[in-house]
């Protein structure tokens, strides 16, 4: 039976977004106002709200209000845990693809020798 992780979940949920991801990738160089984060992008600020209450119950942002100013930092731990399910299959498929690698070298030895036996290399011709 399948466990699932709800954790997990929404952490890839939130992920699914690219804006949810650009604004990850800006907090990776340290925290920034929701004002900060919302300049790049053509939404109003409610909308980047949105997105950022998203990752924070995904648990990947966390929200400090410091006067009338909100700081948003990033939370690593749902990143981590998400790329550990994912070197699990990461492995599997690795260990796939060597499979597939052998078994095309094998078939590429096979077919070049059935070539040579149905057009054998021409006599050289005497002056």
């Amino acid at each position: 039976m399948v466990k699932y992780n709800a954790k997990l979940d929404r952490t890839f949920s939130a992920l699914a977004d690219p804006t949810r991801r650009a604004i990850l990738a800006t907090l990776s160089g340290g925290q920034a106002s929701v004002t900060q984060l919302a300049q790049p992008y053509r939404m109003s600020l409610p909308a980047v709200m949105k997105h950022l209450r998203v990752l924070e119950k995904a648990g990947l942002v966390s929200q400090q209000k410091i006067g009338r100013v909100r700081h948003c930092r990033l939370a690593v731990q749902p990143l981590q845990q998400a790329s550990d399910w994912l070197s699990q299959y990461r492995s599997f498929w690795e260990n796939q693809f060597e499979a597939l690698d052998r078994y095309l070298r094998q078939q590429k030895k096979v077919e070049a020798a059935e070539w040579q036996q149905q057009n054998p290399d021409p006599k050289p011709r005497s002056k």
